[in-house]
């Protein structure tokens, strides 16, 4: 069964899913739920919450929860790799497009990126143009840069 909680955070009104007991989607657009999601608070989701909560806090630099994002095995490479970048510090789509094995994936790697299901917790947001601006980001780039500028704010 697939779960879906709503929560108001720093970011606004995000939606939380898990399902068997992973964490499968975190949307800073949570207008409707997931296909098939039932809307109901479980531990699991309670925890993802709090561990938000904390991050947006400036009290969480690493998340510790089961993720399972669907997409393919390039995305979810691609999302692995996301997952590496250090809190508040930023990795360019070609850094990992290289860390996944295909140096000349930018592109490739920017659509995965779009497509991350799992906002924040996989910091996706982390990823920026190779002359340091701030290019796309589901969430809009002025979402992109909050998080950023969170992160270095609390880093130091």
């Amino acid at each position: 069964m697939k779960y879906v909680g709503y929560y108001e955070t720093a970011a606004g009104r995000i939606g939380i899913a898990e399902e068997n007991g992973y964490i499968t989607e975190v949307s800073l657009r949570a207008d409707k739920a997931p296909p098939g999601a039932v809307a109901q608070e479980t531990p699991l989701l309670k925890r993802a919450a709090r561990q938000l909560e904390q991050y947006f806090a400036g009290e969480r630099r690493e998340f510790d929860l089961p993720l399972a994002p669907a997409g393919t095995e390039f995305q979810r490479r691609v999302w692995s790799a996301l997952q590496t970048i250090p809190y508040g510090e930023t990795r360019s789509y070609g850094e990992i497009a290289a860390q996944t094995g295909n140096p000349k994936a930018c592109r490739a790697v920017g659509m995965a990126n779009n497509r991350n299901p799992i906002a924040i917790i996989i910091p996706c947001h982390r990823v920026i143009g190779a002359d340091g601006s701030l290019t796309g980001y589901g969430g809009g780039v002025p979402m992109k840069s909050r998080l950023l500028e969170l992160e270095a704010g609390a880093k130091g």
